[in-house]
């Protein structure tokens, strides 16, 4: 909203020799916000000339241009006048018009700079200006002449070389504000004057000139033009529709004079505030919108047939509206209508139709003035893209007091300065379901202090609240003795609906900076739970190994089940939509992390990730799934008016799908890098295991793998990870069809873990490093024969379990193992058939002494013990 400086001084009692910066922080010391100021955009001098001479001077292209003599106010040393010359094209400059002249050293808009030249044959000793060249219109066909312009009653008395920057208000500054949606009457200089004495420290009962405040006739006895407001009737009972209208008043004014324009000075106050000038009705419409905030609308009465009707449209009604758009209109819009309803006239609160359109013609208007429901014309205007000035107001609420008023204020106008005749008699008509009276509002005492910290007085919130427009007396004490205040907000205010309203209006007009700063204090936690812990752990094991973390959307495309190769009962197809996805190719919600962990390893690897990172790409996430619940209810629609009930968020809990936490990788590429000292390895389906069983070591955990068959990983190296017999991921390489399917590298691994079934098996891991033992390293190799079905997990359980549970003098030689691991298997003629050979390392070490040859060969027999258990015996 824009308000030039002399026309918010004519509303409130702008402080003496404040400038639009000083109006400008008095509104934002109220909560507006400042977008900029405006001035006319001309330096320099700019002054008033008068046409002494014109002499015509036909050129060789044809045109006529005239050079001038003209009286800029300058004199000689003796008080003689000294013309300047100027070379002007413009048809109507003639000899003793007064004209607006740029003289050198001026600066017009748009960084246009004005000198003396040589044009034509003759010096150019500055230039006579057109509107357009100084941002007064758009009118090129000729230049100023000011008794045409401001009036010939105005340019009474002007003399050569008078400042014309002051005269056409090119001078003056426009204060522009932003209007949050919650203060709808600041759409207007009638309140931004009211928020101006609140900011600058006003009475505003002395300061402020309500605009409003002018005789208005009394409502009746045939006054106005007939209006119906439509009900809820026939076709509209049960729709739950708002009626739309609250009040309709009209006014009449006939015989207006139609070549009329409006003044000079209503015409550019619309220019500074960016509205277009187009006619003496639709400017004295736009002004009276801008001064009150009311909106109003201008009928051909000769074009109206008959009573308006205000209802809503019926299917598949149409309308050409003001911009000439054929429009297909919606039960929801809210239409004025004549001819008994069944005409379309316009969509109220919005744009008016084509059919009843004031033209050059017009000598007889019917204004409007209406009230209409703030939802019903914001829905229209968003269904049509039809932003209107007005409906900006209308959505944001009008004052429904001022309706008659800014009719006659707009009344007075068109009489004044296009000679019509106002019909005696006013129309007003109020809908039945209007409320009557504005609701009261219960203020406890207090309430201030305890939501703002401000020790506001008694007498000082009263005060407050009255400078806003409430009404303020004793309310009812409450149970607990407390006093209120019965507040009654003004009827410009449809935002104060609730004590705290009545709370941030009164720190406002206190002052924002009265509210004390004051730090909570910070209360003693508990710290991370073991869960975060587990999380950062992993996270932080997997960065160390040479994963890089990423973070993807949780929203995969339709096909992604069909890519990653699952079976057609996989439950993980069973994907949940989104109503209102970021992209309509990505609507379902995840239910792996590799169902989007892919999509962020091929962008890496189509940007050069994979050279990037020498020759490997290593990602990795952690994030939840969504996985639906089987035969879960559907999740119940709860409001927002009050707190849900027990049953209602026990409703709520029992829909929503369930969400755990997994932890997913994908390696390509080498996993050992070239150099030095040969050739690099590719990363195999070993890696992505051990990355998994790495994820297990940091929750102090050891992952069972087994060979299984599990999308979307090939079946001959994949490996089903298990903790006590629960099944909590899969690792291995993925299916050469999911890797051409989704543009991947042959060979790709992957692992994924359920990591929240993790922390359950997990105890809280000491995060104190293991002692360095400074003894000597004992070595242990074992040679063991298994059958063929025996796996080395297998068989290195087995070993385990059997150095645990041997003791040798008391002590578990299991605390002496530093390390056990496989590292060689084979089959031949040398072990019997349907039988191979394993060949396993044991490092041990004591961290208090030097290991006997006895407590190494009990360690050997102990695992040779364990591995009698599935079948082992030891390769002779």
């Amino acid at each position: 909203m824009r308000v030039p400086m002399s026309w918010l001084a004519e509303v409130v009692d702008v402080t003496p020799g404040s400038t639009g910066e000083d109006v400008a922080a008095a509104l934002v010391r109220v909560g507006l916000e400042e977008e900029g100021l405006e001035t006319g955009g001309v330096t320099g001098r700019l002054v008033v000339g008068r046409v002494l001479s014109a002499e015509p001077e036909p050129q060789k292209n044809g045109k006529t241009i005239r050079w001038c003599s003209l009286d800029v106010g300058e004199t000689d040393e003796t008080g003689a006048s000294t013309p300047r010359g100027i070379v002007c094209g413009a048809p109507n400059i003639v000899e003793g018009a007064d004209v607006v002249v740029a003289l050198p050293g001026a600066v017009l808009p748009g960084g246009f700079a004005i000198a003396a030249r040589k044009t034509y044959g003759h010096v150019s000793d500055g230039m006579v200006a057109s509107a357009a060249e100084i941002g007064l219109g758009e009118d090129h066909d000729g230049i100023i002449v000011l008794s045409e312009l401001l009036g010939t009653g105005r340019t009474r008395g002007l003399t050569p070389g008078q400042d014309a920057k002051g005269l056409l208000g090119l001078d003056e500054e426009v204060v522009e504000v932003n209007v949050t949606p919650d203060r709808g009457y600041c759409f207007s200089v009638r309140g931004l004057g009211r928020e101006y004495a609140h900011g600058a420290r006003l009475d505003v009962a002395q300061a402020f000139h309500d605009p409003v405040d002018v005789a208005v006739p009394a409502a009746g006895d045939g006054g106005g033009w007939p209006v119906t407001l439509a009900e809820h009737t026939g076709e509209e009972v049960g729709s739950g529709l708002a009626p739309g209208c609250t009040r309709f008043a009209t006014r009449v004014v006939r015989g207006i004079d139609a070549g009329a324009t409006a003044p000079f000075w209503l015409r550019r106050r619309l220019q500074q505030c960016g509205v277009r000038s187009i006619s003496l009705a639709v400017d004295v419409t736009n002004y009276v919108m801008l001064l009150p905030g009311q909106p109003l609308h201008a009928y051909d009465a000769a074009a109206l047939r008959g009573a308006i009707r205000v209802r809503r449209a019926g299917p598949g009604e149409r309308l050409t509206t003001l911009d000439g758009a054929d429009r297909t209109l919606s039960p929801q819009d809210l239409l004025i209508t004549d001819d008994d309803g069944a005409r379309p006239l316009g969509i109220a609160g919005v744009m008016g139709g084509a059919q009843t359109e004031v033209t050059a013609a017009t000598t007889d208007v019917v204004l409007e003035a209406a009230c209409f429901d703030a939802v019903t014309i914001a829905r229209s205007a968003r269904r049509h893209r039809l932003p209107s000035e007005a409906s900006r107001r209308f959505e944001r609420g009008v004052d429904p007091e001022i309706g008659p008023a800014a009719a006659q204020l707009a009344v007075d106008l068109l009489v004044a300065h296009g000679g019509g005749t106002a019909e005696a008699g006013a129309g007003d008509v109020a809908s039945a379901s209007a409320a009557s009276e504005v609701e009261t509002i219960a203020l406890r005492d207090g309430l201030v202090r305890d939501l703002t910290g401000m020790d506001v007085e008694r007498q000082a919130t009263v005060e407050l609240l009255e400078q806003v427009g409430c009404s303020v007396g004793p309310g009812e004490p409450l149970d607990s003795g407390v006093d209120t205040f019965a507040v009654t907000p003004p009827s410009w205010r449809p935002d104060l609906r609730a004590d705290v309203d009545l709370v941030e209006e009164v720190a406002r007009l206190h002052g924002y900076e009265h509210i004390p700063s004051v730090l909570p204090a910070a209360p003693v936690g508990a710290g991370l739970s073991p869960a975060q812990r587990h999380r950062r752990r992993v996270a932080q094991a997997l960065a160390v190994d040479g994963f890089v973390e990423v973070l993807t959307y949780p929203f995969m495309a339709g096909g992604r089940s069909e890519q990653l190769a699952l079976a057609a009962d996989d439950p993980r197809r069973a994907a949940l939509s989104v109503a209102n996805p970021l992209s309509a190719e990505e609507p379902l919600l995840r239910t792996s992390l590799l169902a989007t962990l892919v999509d962020a390893a091929r962008r890496n690897l189509s940007r050069g990730g994979d050279s990037a990172l020498g020759g490997s790409l290593a990602l990795y996430e952690i994030g939840q799934v969504v996985l639906p619940r089987v035969g879960a209810p559907a999740a119940p629609v709860l409001g927002v008016d009050e707190r849900p009930s027990d049953d209602q968020l026990a409703a709520l809990e029992a829909a929503l799908p369930h969400q755990p936490v997994h932890v997913a990788g994908i390696l390509t590429g080498d996993r050992v890098p070239a150099g030095v000292h040969g050739g690099g390895r590719a990363a195999d389906h070993a890696d992505a295991i051990a990355a998994a069983q790495l994820v297990a070591a940091t929750m102090g955990l050891r992952l069972e793998p087994a060979s299984a068959q599990h999308a979307p990983w090939h079946p001959g190296r994949c490996a089903a990870l298990s903790v006590g017999g629960s099944v909590v991921g899969h690792a291995g390489e993925l299916h050469p069809r999911v890797t051409a399917a989704l543009d991947l590298p042959a060979r790709s691994v992957a692992f994924e873990l359920d990591l929240d079934a993790l922390v359950v098996a997990a105890a809280e891991v000491e995060t104190f490093a293991a002692p360095v033992s400074t003894y000597p390293l004992a070595k242990e190799d074992l040679a063991v024969v298994v059958p063929e079905g025996v796996t080395a997990e297998a068989v290195l359980a087995a070993l385990r379990d059997g150095i645990e549970a041997s003791e040798v003098g008391g002590v578990s030689v299991g605390d002496v193992v530093e390390d056990l691991r496989v590292f060689d298997v084979y089959t031949g003629a040398q072990v019997p058939q349907d039988h191979r050979s394993l060949a396993f390392s044991l490092r041990l070490r004591a961290t208090d002494r030097t290991l006997t040859a006895t407590e190494t060969a009990a360690v050997r027999e102990a695992a040779l013990a364990g591995v009698a258990r599935v079948g082992g015996v030891l390769r002779s």
